[in-house]
């Protein structure tokens, strides 16, 4: 009998996020986020652990609501509640903004899963400015 060792796949998928850098003006984007899904209490537990710590612990998330789905008012994540919030405007479907008490908000845009690679590096480099 012979035995083939497959590789270990990951744990946990590569998070898809790039952030602009920091500087003295104010941005109206922040980064870029590419979720694997539409799912939020799926996906924002990964995107919570790629932040910089700097940013603080975010306690709430809000999304356009007519993109994501259905989901609970607020989620444990790393023993810290989140809120979740949805907008029903039309201004913003494709971003999710972060908030932590007394360190700020972020506003990140969000490319849509279903987008491929080709399509989506273009967009996260312009809401970063072109930084990786």
């Amino acid at each position: 009998m012979t035995t083939v060792l497959q590789p270990p796949l990951p744990s946990h998928p590569v998070l898809r996020l790039r952030l602009a850098p920091h500087g003295n003006l104010p941005r109206a984007i922040d980064g870029a986020w590419w979720p694997r899904s539409y799912d939020l209490p799926a996906e924002l537990p990964g995107l919570l652990a790629g932040l910089p710590r700097k940013w603080g612990h975010i306690t709430s998330a809000t999304v356009n609501g007519a993109t994501w789905s259905t989901m609970p008012g607020q989620i444990l994540v790393a023993n810290q509640v989140v809120r979740l919030r949805r907008t029903q405007g039309e201004s913003t479907p494709h971003t999710i903004v972060l908030l932590s008490p007394g360190r700020g908000r972020w506003d990140l845009l969000v490319v849509p899963p279903d987008t491929t690679e080709q399509a989506a590096e273009p967009l996260m480099a312009a809401a970063t400015g072109g930084h990786v």
